[in-house]
């Protein structure tokens, strides 16, 4: 029968045998860990039942509180709370917010700070299309393009104004020009009036980050609903190959194209079979069409986040899972990420003149990439 191994972290590991205490590692089955730790086995949803899988806790000193003990200038924004929201889900809703400008920085001590990101106008004078662009990732991608000197076109659902308003302030905020543009990216007319109100407002698209999408849980492959699938796929690839052809013959050499693919692509998802195909064949288009725009001078590539706090997770889970969700079980920091840790992975591939076709893995050491 398989086993898995929970071990206590390294650093614990060796505090235990300073002290003259007894270093303990126990084996169990998969079934056994999901019944005694099933929050902790929660986030690993994905596990496959190979024999001896490790899981490193980060510094497991349980605190008062019953939670691992972090290491981390993010404070509360660290620790998820329960919480569940409808699709799309909504920044404004989630508990704790999560933080899309501040990043977290390390003194040569080894001490957390956090720290505004400041750009250094390396867009300047660039327009760039953000899909999803009013929550997570997206708003990220928009408040650091927006700091770097780009005006910023973002498109996002009707249901989520609130959302888009907050990173319209944090556009302007920023000095740059912001466009909102409301509606369902899967209709074409939506991507075509993204288009063309775009190019009215701002004449040139330099950034278009592909960014959209969503992802719904199935953990047994008979219960999946086959509409929900061909949805899936529309929301997540169809329309972004759909925004890339209308987008492209506006691009000029020197612009770029930017698709966010998930570390599921990579090492798959037991419970979201259909969202990580879809992000799998991301990473696929994102190859072909760097091939096929090489003569045009039109880099394409992709960002691969791990888990990250966006308002994607909570309405894509239930509650219970959401609870600490990935405290003392992400292999980097102990913890899941925050979108501010993802942005200047964008800001990389929208200003690198030479890389084209490549993926940047952002995933906290969730999987390695040869």
């Amino acid at each position: 029968m398989s086993t898995l191994t929970l071990f206590r972290s390294t650093s614990l590991a060796l505090a235990r045998l300073s002290s003259g205490l007894p270093l303990v590692a126990l084996n169990v089955t998969v079934q056994e860990a999901r019944s005694r730790s099933p929050r902790f086995f929660s986030s690993y949803s994905s596990l496959s039942t190979t024999s001896h899988h490790f899981f490193h806790t980060i510094n497991n000193t349980m605190g008062s509180d019953d939670q691992p003990k972090i290491i981390t200038a993010y404070d509360e924004s660290s620790f998820p709370k329960a919480q569940e929201q409808s699709l799309p889900g909504l920044d404004a809703d989630m508990t704790p917010k999560a933080q899309h400008t501040k990043l977290e920085r390390w003194t040569r001590e080894g001490e957390p700070y956090l720290e505004e990101y400041v750009g250094k106008g390396l867009l300047k004078g660039k327009a760039a299309i953000v899909t999803g662009g009013d929550s997570g990732i997206g708003r990220t991608v928009a408040a650091f393009f927006a700091r770097e000197g780009a005006d910023i076109t973002i498109n996002y659902l009707p249901e989520e104004e609130k959302d888009a308003q907050f990173t319209r302030k944090l556009i302007e905020e920023a000095g740059q020009k912001a466009l909102l543009i409301p509606g369902d990216i899967m209709k074409e007319e939506v991507r075509q009036e993204i288009v063309k109100k775009h190019l009215d407002a701002f004449k040139y698209i330099d950034v278009l980050v592909n960014n959209a999408s969503k992802q719904t849980q199935v953990p047994d492959i008979a219960d999946i609903d086959m509409a929900n699938v061909s949805s899936t796929f529309e929301s997540n690839i169809v329309q972004m190959i759909g925004m890339c052809k209308l987008a492209v013959p506006h691009m000029k050499r020197g612009s770029n194209i930017i698709n966010t693919s998930s570390v599921t692509a990579y090492k798959g998802s037991a419970a979201m079979v259909d969202y990580s195909s879809t992000k799998g064949a991301i990473t696929a288009f994102t190859r072909s069409l760097a091939a096929q725009l090489l003569p045009k001078g039109i880099r394409v590539n992709s960002v691969a986040p791990g888990p990250f706090s966006t308002p994607l997770q909570p309405a894509s889970r239930p509650a219970s899972q959401m609870e600490n969700w990935g405290v003392g079980s992400v292999p980097l920091h102990g913890r899941v990420g925050q979108p501010a840790e993802l942005g200047d992975s964008y800001v990389y591939l929208a200003t690198n003149n030479v890389t084209t076709g490549s993926v940047v893995h952002p995933n906290l050491g969730q999987h390695f990439i040869a």
